[in-house]
This record gives C-alpha cells, structure tokens and sequence, in this order.
C-alpha cells in the first residue's frame, strides 16, 4: 500500500471526490467529465514541458513568469522541503479519510494462488508510515523532475490484489487536493501534479 497514491500521491494524484460537488468547480472541471478534463490535462502537461512551458499558453506573461515556468514542476513545489511538506499534511489526511480505505480493511487476496484469502491490511504504524512516505517523497520528485532516487517497488505489482477501486482512487486524489489548496499550490502546478499521478491509475486500480 506503500505506493498508492499515488498516489500518489503519491497520489500524488487531485481533484476528484467520488461526489458530485467537485464537479462545480470551475478552476478544475470544464467539460463535465473528470476523466476527460485528467486525460487534456495530461497532455497539456507533455506538450507544454516539450515547448519549453511558455508556447501556447495563452497569457501575458512577464520574464520572469516566463523563466519560472521553464522550472521544473519539481523546483515549483519548492524541491525536496516542498514535497515534503505535501507528503506530511497528504499522509494523515488520506489515512484518515474511510472512503479511501488505504489500510485495505476487509480487504483479502482473490486470484488462483496459494495466498488466495489471505488479508490485504497493511498496519499504519509508526514504521509502516515514514516508509510510506520516504517513498512518497522519492516518487514525487521523480516524477516532478526532480533527484532520480526511488527505493518503493514497482507500481502495479505493489498494488496486485488490494482490489483497489476508482472511488476509491478518486477519493485520495480529493485527498490529495485539499492538501494542495492548503498549502496555496498555484492551481497550474496542481493540474501539472494531478495529470503525472493520474497517470498511474491504470496500474493502481483492478476494480473499475
């Protein structure tokens, strides 16, 4: 479960609630369909980082806003300390929050296999947690552009059998955006974050 967030955080991973009241926000839906608005988001992620992050944006920007933006996503989150920060409040809140169920209760290994039945819980304790996010922290700035270290497994094979399920998965990405809101992440960083952690939900979610 080390790794789901990827949700995701990591996650990462932003703006879905698995409730129709996220849908009202205009800054973040446009076409009335959360899938659809994640899917353009990831590509004007990738087609803006190919460009240089200031062709086509369609604003005035100054210098400096067109400098700032050439800035890794990783540099604009404020680097290892801004992520860090993201993973510390994001960590507690998504533990907590039972729509998402990140402990896997309830939860047991289907397949044909000798583990079959077995209880997918992983135990929030003190250990469990800080490994959870050391890897957070590590994928997160991967991902972002940032130092090419990460010591988590890979990502479809840690999430094999949890049975994840897209509300849930939506529900950690709401998780993971009022985390940003809090911290004041300007909302293109968050969208940038949510395309890169929305692209891991084909490898996290086995139930649709």
């Amino acid at each position: 479960m080390k790794n789901f967030l990827v949700l995701i955080a990591v996650s990462l991973l932003v703006v879905g609630c698995g409730s129709g009241g996220e849908q009202k926000d205009r800054d973040f839906f446009t076409s009335g369909s959360r899938e659809a608005d994640q899917r353009a988001d990831q590509r004007m992620a990738q087609a803006r980082q190919l460009k240089g992050g200031a062709e086509g944006s369609g604003d005035k920007k100054n210098a400096a806003g067109v400098a700032d933006e050439k800035k890794s996503l990783y540099d604009r989150l404020g680097g290892d300390k801004g992520i860090t920060a993201i993973v510390d409040d994001f960590v507690p809140r998504v533990l907590a929050d039972p729509r998402v169920n990140w402990e896997r209760k309830g939860v047991k290994r289907g397949g044909f296999n000798l583990h079959r039945g077995q209880s997918m819980e992983w135990k929030a304790d003190e250990q469990n947690v800080n490994k959870l996010k050391a890897h957070l922290v590590q994928f997160l700035s991967l991902a972002t552009g940032g130092p090419a270290k990460y010591e988590g497994g890979e990502m479809k094979q840690v999430h094999q059998g949890m049975h994840i399920t897209n509300p849930e998965y939506d529900a950690s990405l709401g998780d993971l955006k009022a985390t940003l809101d809090k911290m004041q992440i300007p909302n293109n960083e968050q969208r940038e974050l949510m395309a890169i952690i929305e692209s891991t939900r084909p490898q996290v979610v086995e139930e649709r």
